[in-house]
């Protein structure tokens, strides 16, 4: 093989040299560049906070009114209940009075006719 190139030792150390210089430069550091958008990188980052933030502060809030409404709702349905129970007992007190009026009537009137009776 090495007759077929023509090559002696001096030139395959060389070549081997050169072959060990390339794998250790794949391990060298490269010169850094520098990204043109890392200053902006910073204020996306921040508006995008900014946006996520907003986003739970509103979802916050709306859970908040949701259940002042709820809290309200049930606050109305109490309030609506015991103005039913009031009305209620309204009703029976009224009903009451007026059978005791009627009762009173009739007993007056018995009391009437009795009288009449005995004149």
């Amino acid at each position: 093989m090495n007759e077929l190139e023509k090559t002696g030792f001096a030139e395959r150390l060389k070549t081997a040299q050169d072959a060990k210089q390339a794998l250790l430069a794949k391990f060298k550091p490269k010169a850094a560049v520098i990204d043109p958008q890392h200053a902006d990188r910073a204020a996306l980052r921040a508006a995008e906070l900014d946006r996520v933030r907003e986003a739970r502060a509103e979802a916050k809030a709306a859970i908040k009114a949701a259940q002042a409404l709820a809290e309200q709702a049930a606050l109305d349905a109490e309030a609506a209940r015991a103005e039913a129970d009031l009305e209620a007992k309204r009703g029976e007190r009224k009903a009451r009075k007026v059978l005791t009026k009627a009762e009173a009537k009739a007993a007056r009137d018995a009391r009437y006719a009795a009288r009449k009776a005995r004149q």
